[in-house]
This record gives C-alpha cells, sequence and structure tokens, in this order.
C-alpha cells in the first residue's frame, strides 16, 4: 500500500528569498482569485466552466497582461487551477462549501512541483531562487512528490509531501481502548487514565483582547498597526502549535500503545452552535484529534472504530449490559453493577 506522509519545516530566508516567497504567494493567490471570478462568470453565463478551459484561456493572456508571474515559480501560476477544480468538485459532491476569495495575510502560500525542488540535508533548491535553508532535515525517507511554502505570522515554512520507502512501524500491542473527549479533561480512557486539555486559547484570552482593542485604536495603514498585526498573529500561532502538540502527543500515545481504539461520532458542528460552550469546544480541537487519529490509525495499522453518536455507552453497564434510561453525570463512567 503507497503511503504518503507530510513533514513541515520552518525556514529561515534571506532578504531576498522572503521576497521571492510573497511575489509567488501574491501570484498564486491572484490566479485563484481571477479563475474563480470567470468561473463564476461563465456559470452565470450559462456556461459549464472546467478548470483546463479557464487554464488554458489565462496562459493566452498572460505574457501580455500578466508577464510579471515569470518571475517566479511556474506552479504559482498554475497549480490554483487544479486547486479550484478540487474545490469545487468537493462542493458539488456534497463535501466542502463553495470555493471562496482568497485574502493577502491570510492565505500566503503557493505549491510546487518535485521536478522544480532538490533536497541536500538542511537545504532546499527552489527554482529562480537558490538554496534555502531549513531548521531540520527531512524526518522521513522516501520519494518528495510536491513541496508547499506557506506563511505563519512572520514565519515561513515547507510542507514536503513524501511517498514513504517503506510503512512506519505498526503497533504491536492487542489491547483495545475507548476514548472519551472532554472539555475539563481533553480525553479519558476506558482504562481510567484521562489526559489534562492545555486550553490555550483561555490562558491567552485576555492578552489577545487587550491587543485587539489597541489595535482598533491605531490608524487603518499605519506602520504601528501593522507590526502590532503581527503580534496579535504570532499570539494565535502559539496557541495553535500549544494544540497541536497537546493533540500531537496523545494520538502517538495511543497509536502506539492500543492495537484498537473506539472513539464517538461526534456532532463537532451542531456542538459549536452552543453559545455557552463553543468556545471551550473549539479551544479542544475535537475535529483535530479525530483527523490526526485517522490518518495515524491507517499508518501504523491499528483497528479504528467509530462508534454511532445514539449508542448509549456511558448509559450502559461495561459488566452486565443493562441500560439505564437516566443517568446523573456524577455516575458516568461507573458500573450499575457496583
Amino acid at each position: 500500500m503507497e503511503i504518503r506522509l507530510s513533514h513541515k519545516i520552518c525556514l529561515d530566508p534571506t532578504y531576498k528569498q522572503e521576497q521571492y516567497f510573497r511575489q509567488a504567494c501574491g501570484i498564486a493567490r491572484f490566479t485563484w482569485n481571477w479563475a474563480l471570478a470567470e468561473w463564476k462568470s461563465k456559470y452565470e453565463a450559462g456556461f459549464k466552466p472546467s478548470a483546463f478551459e479557464l487554464k488554458k484561456q489565462f496562459n493566452a493572456v498572460k505574457p501580455i497582461e500578466f508577464p510579471w508571474m515569470y518571475e517566479v515559480t511556474k506552479y504559482a501560476s498554475q497549480q490554483p487551477f487544479i486547486h479550484l477544480q478540487t474545490g469545487f468538485n468537493r462542493f458539488f459532491q456534497g463535501l466542502g462549501a463553495y470555493p471562496k476569495f482568497k485574502k493577502k495575510g491570510h492565505h500566503d502560500s503557493f505549491y510546487i512541483g518535485n521536478d522544480h525542488i532538490k533536497l541536500d540535508g538542511k537545504h532546499l533548491k527552489l527554482p529562480k531562487l537558490g538554496w534555502v535553508r531549513m531548521r531540520e532535515v527531512l524526518r522521513f525517507s522516501g520519494k518528495v512528490i510536491s513541496a508547499t511554502i506557506s506563511r505563519v505570522a512572520n514565519k515561513w515554512f515547507v510542507s514536503l509531501n513524501v511517498e514513504l520507502d517503506q510503512a512506519p512501524k505498526s503497533c504491536d500491542s492487542q489491547a483495545g481502548v475507548g476514548v472519551d473527549l472532554g472539555i475539563k479533561a481533553l480525553a479519558t480512557l476506558s482504562n481510567g487514565d484521562a489526559f489534562e486539555a492545555p486550553k490555550p486559547l483561555k490562558k491567552f484570552l485576555k492578552k489577545l483582547k487587550r491587543m485587539q482593542c489597541s489595535l482598533s485604536r491605531r490608524v487603518k495603514g499605519s506602520q504601528n498597526r501593522q507590526k502590532l498585526r503581527q503580534k496579535i498573529a504570532l499570539v494565535h500561532a502559539k496557541i495553535t502549535n500549544i494544540r497541536q502538540d497537546s493533540l500531537h502527543k496523545l494520538t502517538h500515545y495511543l497509536t502506539d500503545s492500543f492495537g484498537g481504539i473506539v472513539i464517538e461520532d461526534l456532532n463537532v458542528s451542531g456542538m459549536l452552535k452552543n453559545s455557552k460552550l463553543s468556545r471551550a469546544i473549539a479551544d479542544i480541537g475535537f475535529y483535530e484529534f479525530r483527523r490526526q487519529l485517522e490518518y495515524k490509525s491507517q499508518v501504523k495499522g491499528n483497528y479504528l472504530l467509530i462508534a454511532d453518536r445514539w449508542f448509549p455507552s456511558s448509559k450502559t453497564c461495561s459488566n452486565c449490559g443493562q441500560k439505564k434510561e437516566k443517568l446523573k453525570l456524577s455516575f458516568r463512567g461507573k458500573s450499575f453493577c457496583e
């Protein structure tokens, strides 16, 4: 079975290389917005657009209207059409939302194919730019399929998609475990172990409110406003990193220690509509936990069971199977036979 994994590595670009990254991101964003606008206009005119036709139309006018696009890799102005077609395919299949226009500062990334990149230890060679320093070597051994350069706050990253030479070491344990996600505890296992939720947003909420109030008083377009926006972005990046780190550690422990894992099919989008609990639920990262557990289980060969959300697991006795219709919150996790 072909296994692909991505490794996201922080970059240390020079000033010239950073300017190249910004230009390539701008070209990728411009191309996406151009293609999406053309798609909508053709659809409203009664035609059935496709990304391939839009790409041919774009390439015909690019040498005349957009000659500055040739200063960076060709993928910056070609890959957005493939991504747009994928986005509309997901939308028509009911798997995603309608594609939206991209905004500077929120969508800063561009794709590069494997024929335009070269790796040598902690260095990455890019077209029309040369060698860029990475902060660590590639973690996986295999064929590099593609690379995506992106910006988070004031840092640049490369995400390398790798087709592995061999599958990672599988889990040897035959033990099974049930995982119950919550707000107070990130996860409570069926064997009694509990993992504390870091709740990074709650810890930094006062600081964010104070900084955002200060931002509202800054003059739009000023350097001081831009500097403060960068500081706020760094705080948000730190919150995301803390949450991701705790989820990666938990899912790594589960997939390494248990051959069978059972979790509940939570209705996260429905839970987020609760005005009193939505912030706390979003701060835990229920969806991200399931996403990580699914791909890690597939790679390591774990058996992952997604229990139906209507299955009365909390109301069913673990010893005799008796089901209680009314159950106090303090009684959850205990055996009715005790």
